[in-house]
């Protein structure tokens, strides 16, 4: 059986964790006891590390890296927009933990990346080695391949359960099954040093997500220009099709 990593498995990891547990063993890292005992619960190997913002010369190489065949960072490293902190020895913390590792591996980024700016953008609007929340671990492993994820959805994450402003703007989401998939099929073709928007192809407004979630109709006008990120690379590299394309309906579970 491979061998998977997954470094801050937190909501999206366990459902990624739970998408491969029948092909790969899977061992992963969190930051509280409570969190670990979950993940052995379910026949993960967890192990309990946080990456300070300050460089922990304590850190040491993660013991089960060697033998890891795949791993899959899902830790925020970007910093929260707008504010200055610099990650620079968070980061470093990260890079001593994962060591030399050789295998492939997966760096998940945001498609905050992006401007603030009504337009369609592509990856090559924002090369990665130009992006500091990227660059940093393609420096060290140019293997990563980098995944900008789009808003989390799916599940009990749904837009119509939080405070929402800005009804008009057209949405950038993912479903995490999506996110599930793209990871899956990228295993399996061993891709190496891509970059990818990972976010589904349509793009309703905020208000038309939510009244659709709440079954209201939606009288609106149908916006077509706001910020969108598109997903035609991914479509079109991995011949990728999306399980949730339409936000407005990621609350039908297909399982």
């Amino acid at each position: 059986m491979k061998k998977i990593g997954i470094i801050g498995c937190g909501w999206l990891g366990i459902h990624i964790a739970e998408r491969l547990s029948d092909r790969y063993e899977t061992f992963a890292t969190t930051t509280t006891p409570s969190k670990a005992e979950e993940l052995e619960s379910k026949g993960y190997h967890a192990t309990l590390i946080s990456f300070p913002d300050e460089l922990d010369s304590k850190m040491k190489e993660w013991d089960a890296a060697p033998e890891l065949d795949a791993v899959i960072i899902s830790v925020p490293f970007s910093g929260l927009r707008g504010t200055q902190i610099s990650m620079t020895e968070k980061r470093q913390n990260l890079l001593t933990f994962l060591g030399d590792f050789k295998g492939q591996l997966f760096y998940t980024s945001s498609t905050g990346v992006y401007p603030q700016e009504e337009k369609e953008f592509t990856e090559d609007d924002q090369p990665a080695a130009e992006v500091e929340s990227e660059s940093f671990i393609l420096e060290k492993f140019p293997q990563a391949n980098i995944l900008r994820l789009a808003g989390l959805m799916g599940g009990e994450r749904l837009l119509k359960n939080y405070n929402i402003s800005g009804l008009d703007q057209l949405v950038n989401h993912i479903h995490y099954a999506d996110i599930c998939s793209v990871i899956e099929k990228m295993l399996d073709n061993h891709s190496q040093s891509k970059v990818y928007n990972v976010v589904a192809p349509i793009h309703p407004t905020k208000e038309e997500v939510i009244n659709a979630q709440k079954d209201l109709p939606y009288s609106g006008e149908r916006s077509d220009t706001g910020r969108t990120i598109s997903p035609a690379k991914l479509m079109a590299e991995l011949d990728f099709e999306f399980q949730y394309p339409d936000p407005r309906y990621f609350h039908h579970d297909h399982s």
